[in-house]
């Protein structure tokens, strides 16, 4: 799996955008969002019990992240199709606004996304820098959702480019203030 500090690698997938008839798919980019800081989830698959939840509590979220510059984008190594026929089945995922891409295996492999004996994408999480610089990574065991609170805590963290103590919340004073005032 990449690490912090790894530049991340381009993609360009197929991704079910929208569950309106002809307006469904389109292909995303991480070269389209150049600039932006960029949320990149994966899950394991369509069709599940844990992998909804985190999807719509992201979907929740997409203002708090934009209001960061921040931009959402999910998926699995499901195809676009799957994603369609999932969210055209699953009442809480008929109206997303964010993207979920098919994360094909170049895309896999390049971010180091697959599961070694499940053989289906990481409950992985990057925090991409507008500078295409992965800056936050994490994957928990497919058992296990994430805390969507976390990642807009390590976003705001990130963008301060400061020194950020554990548990700090945006607002809050980092280290690097006091040291500043100590010095």
């Amino acid at each position: 799996m990449l690490v912090p500090g790894s530049k991340a690698p381009e993609f360009n997938v197929p991704a079910c955008v929208s569950v309106e008839k002809g307006k469904e798919f389109k292909n995303v980019s991480l070269k389209e969002n150049a600039g932006k800081w960029v949320v990149l989830y994966t899950y394991p698959k369509d069709f599940t019990f844990v992998c909804p939840t985190e999807i719509v509590e992201f979907d929740k979220k997409l203002k708090d992240f934009g209001d960061r510059g921040a931009v959402v984008l999910g998926g699995s190594t499901d195809n676009e199709h799957s994603h369609l026929a999932w969210r055209n089945n699953h009442a809480d995922l008929k109206g997303l606004k964010h993207p979920l891409l098919f994360v094909n295996a170049t895309m896999a492999q390049a971010y180091g996304l697959l599961h070694p004996s499940a053989e289906v994408a990481l409950r992985a999480t990057f925090i991409i820098d507008p500078n295409g610089v992965v800056r936050y990574a994490t994957a928990n065991d497919l058992s296990v959702g994430r805390n969507v609170d976390e990642v807009l805590r390590v976003l705001d963290g990130l963008q301060t480019e400061e020194l950020c103590a554990c548990n700090w919340k945006k607002g809050e004073e980092t280290l690097s203030a006091k040291i500043k005032k100590a010095g």
